[in-house]
């Protein structure tokens, strides 16, 4: 006997009364694929662990993915497009002045969750709450810092104008060029960022589109190439059938070992996953161009490459509709390139051995920085590997160049720029950069202060669960060790601008404050140092 069809029910959603006919569908179902209210980001896929799809249900933050929407029938939700006009828009000039938004996939959650805290009447000069605030929240762009630094400047940036002021066109195009420079893709600066109207391939895609996702082992209504296509995303991911991604409570000892040999310095290493919070996403019409799934960033290499645009491309010719192609959370760290394990040793005059993955270009990356290391690659079971992965071989080679030498002095990286890094007596990282002519300062400290912090988080807490047949068991966004605003000591970046051509210079702040880290630990042998 078939069941009775729920009832339907009502919530408010941004001042208007929104009817909801499946009772099955989570509060970021309705926001973002039955209302399309783009802010609201899906990074987890979803399971409440990266903050992106934080609204206010009643006033109060709530993460919408994993809140069913049954559960707030009657109450009031307000996204960031419905905050009030002028609070919504203190918050983006407090983001832009500060340098708090690269790719501004996570912003819109992060500022409901600040616009919560600020209405409770918190302290603006408080930053360790706002840290704490930000627990439910990931960023991998910034660095945690300059989001600091938009909390309490928000205050005085409130009214017609603030202090921000009009906003000159020649400013931001040189804000735009340094952060293509940093980022390696074109992307965009400014207030519009914040909201994350950065360009994200999913944002853009038409209404009505099909949505293709991976289908689960136990999925039978996959094509041949394992895709899922249904109407809706909902209607997707219940066709396709997948199983949660999970987080492993077991550890694996890296992979490798370290070559025999009477070394001063020794370094072994597990995968690393890039962790960008836009998972990958693509969409095309039939006959067009695919979306690019980089969006608004270079997501530190590790969506050249993605297979999703060629799969909305042919996915939308054999529908002959417009078709979105989302990988999950899960599809990302299975599927996407990591950076490759390696061990290695080093003796005091720069010469040592290097085993690691096999992967293209990866030893050419090594000798570039460290022609003194020998490389053998070898073939590991495990994830997808890559050379394009930020600093990817000639990082681990000039940490271990500086280990050697007992300090990190000056890193140049292959973009151009060169960095000097220090961890102080309290903790504190201060960072000197060269990356030619700044553009805009504010951005190019963001950049390296997000650079400062996934050094620090790849050296002391990043890796991933894979055993010994190379099957990844880490596939939440949380279990890839990323230190979050609370565990992020203050970093102090100092620009010098010579006035020559602008380079990339957050590359090396990348490595010079991964080998400031490790020297100040003690160099132990294994990373990451404090899993």
């Amino acid at each position: 006997m078939a069941s009775a069809p729920a009832e339907s029910f009502e919530i408010v959603v941004d001042g208007a009364p929104v009817t909801v006919d499946d009772e099955r569908l989570t509060l970021l179902d309705v926001l973002r694929e039955q209302l399309g209210v783009r802010s609201v980001k899906d990074g987890c896929s979803p399971q409440g662990q990266c903050g992106c799809c934080t609204v206010l249900v009643d006033g109060q933050p709530r993460v919408a993915c994993v809140t069913p929407a049954r559960r707030v029938a009657g109450r009031t939700i307000t996204t960031l497009e419905g905050l009030d006009a002028g609070v919504r828009d203190g918050w983006t000039r407090a983001f832009a002045a500060t340098g708090a938004s690269q790719c501004g996939f996570c912003t819109p959650g992060i500022i409901c969750r600040f616009a919560g805290l600020n209405a409770k009447g918190a302290d603006h000069g408080d930053r360790g709450a706002a840290a704490r605030a930000l627990a439910a929240h990931l960023c991998r762009c910034t660095g945690w810092q300059p989001i600091l630094d938009a909390w309490e400047a928000y205050p005085r940036l409130l009214g017609p104008a603030g202090e921000a002021g009009v906003e000159d066109a020649g400013r931001r195009a040189e804000a735009d060029l340094r952060a293509a420079i940093e980022g390696g893709s074109p992307q965009s600066t400014g207030p519009h960022v914040a909201l994350g109207d950065g360009g994200f391939a999913d944002d853009t895609a038409p209404d009505g589109a099909l949505v293709a996702v991976r289908a689960g082992d136990d999925c039978e209504s996959a094509d041949e190439h394992g895709w899922v296509v249904a109407d809706t995303a909902v209607e997707a991911r219940r066709l396709a059938a997948r199983v949660p991604g999970r987080r492993t409570t077991a550890s694996w000892e890296p992979p490798l070992q370290v070559p025999p040999g009477d070394w001063a310095v020794t370094l072994r290493t597990s995968w690393t996953e890039p962790g960008y919070l836009e998972t990958d996403a693509a969409w095309c019409e039939p006959g067009g161009r695919p979306a690019s799934p980089l969006g608004n960033g270079g997501a530190f290499g590790g969506k050249l490459h993605s297979p999703v645009a060629d799969a909305a491309r042919r996915l939308a010719d054999r529908h002959g509709r417009p078709v979105r192609v989302l990988w999950s959370r899960p599809d990302t760290v299975e599927l996407g390139p990591k950076r490759p394990p390696l061990a290695a040793g080093m003796r005091s005059d720069g010469r040592g051995e290097m085993v690691v993955a096999r992967t293209p270009g990866i030893a050419e990356a090594v000798r570039a920085y460290g022609p003194g290391l020998a490389v053998t690659e070898v073939d590991v079971p495990g994830p997808s590997t890559s050379s394009q992965v930020r600093g990817a071989g000639w990082a681990e080679a000039a940490v271990l160049l500086a280990a050697v030498r007992g300090e990190a002095g000056w890193i140049a990286g292959p973009g151009g720029g060169s960095a000097a890094a220090t961890v102080e007596g309290d903790g504190s990282i201060s960072v000197q950069v060269r990356a030619g002519r700044a553009l805009d300062e504010t951005v190019l400290r963001s950049y390296c202060t997000g650079a400062a912090h996934m050094a620090y988080s790849w050296v002391t807490s990043e890796s991933l669960g894979v055993d010994g047949e190379g099957t990844v068991h880490d596939l939440t966004v949380r279990s890839f060790g990323i230190v979050g605003a609370a565990g992020m000591p203050p970093v102090a970046v100092e620009v010098a601008d010579d006035g020559s051509e602008p380079v990339n210079g957050s590359d090396a702040v990348f490595a010079a404050v991964a080998a400031a880290v490790w020297i100040s630990r003690g160099c132990p042998p294994v990373w990451p140092t404090d899993r």
